[in-house]
C-alpha cells in the first residue's frame, strides 16, 4: 500500500493557533515526539479531528535530539517497508532531520517545508 508519513510539529501542527496540514486517513505521522508527550499530542489531534497512525520517538524527552528524531523517522519508515507499505513522501520541515532520512531512506521523496511558524528546538507542548 502506498502511503505518506508526515512529521508532526511544524506540518501537522504548526502551533496553537495555526492548523497545519491534514494527512489522508490512510497516512501515517512519525513524530520526534518522545513517547512521554503522547497525551498532549493527543489531544492536539483529537480537536483537529485528526485520526491517524502516530509513531513516536521511543527515547524521554529529555533525552531526544533534532538528530535522534531523524533517525527514529528514518528507522520507522524502513520498519513500514518492511511490513509492506511504500512510503511515497515524507513531510518535514526541519532540514537536519530531512537530511536523515534521505540519507538512511533514499527511495522515499522528502518533502520540505519551510517556515517560522513553529519551534524546532525540544519543548513541551502542554498548551495545545
Amino acid at each position: 500500500m502506498k502511503i505518506n508519513s508526515y512529521d508532526c510539529d511544524g506540518v501537522v501542527f504548526f502551533n496553537k493557533d495555526i492548523p497545519g496540514l491534514r494527512p489522508e486517513p490512510i497516512d501515517v505521522i512519525i513524530t520526534g515526539r518522545s513517547f512521554e508527550e503522547r497525551p498532549e499530542t493527543e489531544r492536539m489531534l483529537a480537536k483537529r479531528s485528526i485520526n491517524n497512525q502516530v509513531f513516536y520517538n521511543p527515547l524521554k524527552f529529555d533525552d531526544k535530539t533534532r538528530e535522534s528524531s531523524g533517525r527514529h523517522k528514518a528507522y520507522t519508515i524502513k520498519d513500514l517497508q518492511a511490513q509492506g507499505y511504500i512510503i511515497v513522501n515524507h513531510i518535514e520541515d526541519d532540514i537536519i532531520q530531512a537530511d536523515i532520512i534521505k540519507e538512511l531512506c533514499p527511495e522515499v521523496n522528502i518533502i520540505l517545508l519551510t517556515h517560522d511558524l513553529s519551534n524546532k528546538e525540544n519543548v513541551r507542548h502542554d498548551d495545545v
